[in-house]
């Protein structure tokens, strides 16, 4: 498959460093970003340092990472083509004891984050006529679970994929494909050494693993004609649950 260069936030750790290592292993080029520079630069070795990977510290809210990012991208592979906006918080907090600082936190790194950067990097796809934005998202979004309190969270993640579906549809002539992919519980530092708790929320009684998120991913940096499209790869959950 032609070789492109993909720009990923929040690469250090969990699904973002599985997906950097996946394009990677692919031969693909790869840009990585994370908001600390020593795990982001410990990651950058772990995968290997070679020429096909850079690296940008620095905070994805402020759309001067993305626009560094891009420019990295452009001065030492050429382009920007595939952008994999990973870099995301989760929590619970019940929404009566939720206060402004708590859900700027979540809107500040997942809403502001995916739009920023991805406006910093739809200039240069559209000098390229070629473009793939990957958003990460949740089926949380549209299968609510009662005893889990996270609207701040849901409710970022839920304008992610409302903006995935508007980027499609105002990009989509220019050859710049929109989609997001939503996991379901994945085996991440995020959910520590508890994640297999919740395997029953998902049909396959499992929790699932970075290198799932991974694949999907690559599929639809990949694919001609997948846009628009909120993609769950979440192991049955949007479906229902597993109750044995």
């Amino acid at each position: 498959m032609k070789q492109q260069t993909v720009l990923i936030t929040g690469a250090s750790s969990g699904i973002g460093r599985e997906v950097a290592r996946y394009f990677l292993l692919k031969g693909d080029n790869v840009v990585i970003n994370s908001s600390t520079a020593e795990k982001l630069d410990k990651v950058y070795h772990e995968l290997g340092a070679g020429p096909n990977l850079a690296m940008v510290a620095g905070d994805v809210s402020d759309k001067r990472t993305g626009e560094k990012m891009v420019a990295i991208a452009v001065e030492k592979f050429g382009s920007a083509d595939v952008l994999v906006n990973n870099a995301g918080i989760f929590g619970n907090k019940p929404f009566l004891q939720v206060d402004e600082a708590y859900l700027d936190k979540f809107l500040n790194t997942n809403l502001k984050g995916t739009y920023f950067t991805t406006q910093a990097v739809i200039p240069q796809m559209l000098k390229q006529h070629r473009g793939v934005v990957i958003n990460i998202g949740t089926p949380l979004v549209g299968h609510a679970l009662g005893g889990a309190p996270a609207t701040a969270p849901i409710a970022s993640k839920g304008a992610i994929h409302a903006l995935t579906l508007q980027l499609a549809a105002e990009f989509g002539k220019d050859n710049i494909r929109v989609n997001t992919v939503a996991p379901g519980v994945i085996r991440t530092p995020m959910h520590g050494e508890g994640a297999d708790a919740n395997a029953g929320i998902h049909l396959l009684n499992r929790v699932g693993e970075v290198a799932d998120v991974a694949e999907m991913v690559y599929t639809i940096a990949k694919s001609n004609f997948i846009s628009g499209a909120i993609i769950n790869v979440d192991g049955g959950m949007s479906a229902g649950h597993n109750l044995n």
